[in-house]
């Protein structure tokens, strides 16, 4: 993309609005002026008569979108505390509850990189379409973070517990996975994808996926449900732990050590974010929520060192603080789920 090319392309074709993340060399991360075009343009063809369809895509070859512009916000954290990291994700959850309750059908095109953010611009519109390529998930713990962009909202909603299983791992799982997990809605191999995407401007999407979606491969993760869901439905995350190294199984312990190498007060915060999320009635309060916990991992060291750990420094060495779950306080936990100084996000209130 040169400097003059928008972050967001917006154009129309036929009866369909076309909206492109276009950050190509930053996989389409998320920034703010994004989550601003994108608001536009919906705002915008709301109102014409002439867009019948909303079309979601990402520029370049490597996906959708990585997520929120993370090395942005921890610049903004270190030089003056995250106030428009603030800002930034109070727009970006409207966005998100937006296009959840669009008044037209809003066809996410999840081909290739869908995690974080993007996860958010694509899994709460109606017609999520992903490919062979399709690499989804919600990858926050690693770095400090919490599920956020509705995402406890759909995890604590997959069959079981497969929606626990991915938001402490932050495993990433393909197009059949994403299926059976609730993240995804219709298999189109990438060999049709700008077939399937041409003829949304004179076909209505309903009649297009039935012209270019096709089965997908078995699910893999459909094979593990025994033990993710006998395993996963412990109250806490030590429990969590304890039983998938006592399963024995090899798929069971190499989840117990991609959890084990997360940010214990992220995963603490992570599985009760989940399980308050279980029991609420909207997207909204799930936002809402997640407000809560995204604006308290400013102030959090965690947040910062993971950053630093995965996408500065690249070590993958983080040094979390606390090191240990049990020494992460109830009370540690509980400050996630408090107002922020700032006032909450307010969300269908």
């Amino acid at each position: 993309m040169s400097r003059t090319e928008p972050s967001v392309l917006v154009s129309t074709d036929g009866r369909a609005g076309r909206l492109v993340l276009n950050r190509p060399r930053a996989l389409n991360a998320l920034n703010r002026e994004m989550v601003d075009r994108l608001t536009e343009a919906l705002d915008a063809w709301e109102r014409d008569a002439t867009v019948e369809t909303v079309v979601l895509g990402g520029a370049g070859e490597r996906g959708l979108c990585a997520g929120g512009d993370i090395r942005g916000i921890h610049e903004d954290v270190r030089r003056g505390g995250g106030a428009e990291s603030a800002r930034f994700w109070a727009a970006e959850y409207r966005l998100n509850a937006r296009i959840a309750h669009y008044p037209k059908p809003y066809v996410a095109l999840m081909d290739g990189v869908v995690m974080g953010g993007g996860v958010g611009v694509s899994a709460h519109g109606d017609v999520r379409v992903v490919t062979e390529r399709a690499k989804v998930a919600m990858p926050e713990t690693g770095i400090g973070f919490v599920p956020d962009v509705g995402g406890t909202w759909l995890l604590s909603r997959a069959p079981g517990e497969l929606g626990t299983h991915l938001a402490l791992t932050a495993g990433a799982v393909g197009a059949s996975d994403a299926l059976l997990c609730g993240l995804a809605d219709h298999f189109v191999p990438a060999e049709r994808l700008a077939e399937f995407t041409a003829a949304l401007a004179h076909t209505p999407p309903a009649d297009a996926v039935a012209r270019y979606a096709a089965a997908a491969p078995a699910a893999e993760l459909a094979q593990h449900r025994e033990w993710i869901d006998a395993c996963y439905s412990a109250d806490s995350v030590a429990e969590i732990l304890r039983r998938l190294c006592d399963h024995g199984g090899t798929a069971a312990k190499e989840a117990a050590a991609a959890i084990e190498s997360k940010s214990p007060t992220s995963l603490k915060v992570t599985l009760a974010a989940l399980r308050r999320a279980r029991g609420l009635s909207s997207l909204e309060e799930a936002l809402n929520q997640e407000y809560r916990t995204s604006v308290a991992a400013l102030s959090s060291p965690d947040f910062a060192e993971g950053v630093r750990a995965q996408l500065i420094d690249k070590d993958r060495r983080p040094r979390w603080s606390p090191a240990a779950l049990d020494e992460v306080t109830e009370e540690q936990v509980a400050r996630h789920f408090a107002v922020p100084d700032g006032g909450d996000l307010g969300l269908g209130v």
